[in-house]
């Protein structure tokens, strides 16, 4: 697995969301040699940068329905 300018992927980092935790994703992962790692749940602190960035689409959309 590469991303679009093609370096291989050695870490993915994700919250503990369902999407991301189950069997066959994580048998595809050592596969390709891809470490996983995953947040504590329940902690929006550990996932700052995506946080923000959905605080910020979230604060826009209701000051777009006033």
């Amino acid at each position: 697995m590469e991303n679009k300018i093609g370096h291989k992927i050695k870490v993915l980092r994700s919250d503990n969301g369902g999407e991301f935790v189950f069997k066959k994703f994580d048998t595809y992962l050592t596969e390709c040699g891809i470490q996983q790692q995953t947040s504590a749940p329940y902690s929006p602190q550990q996932n700052g940068v995506a946080e923000r960035a959905n605080r910020t689409i979230m604060e826009c959309a209701r000051n777009m329905m006033w």
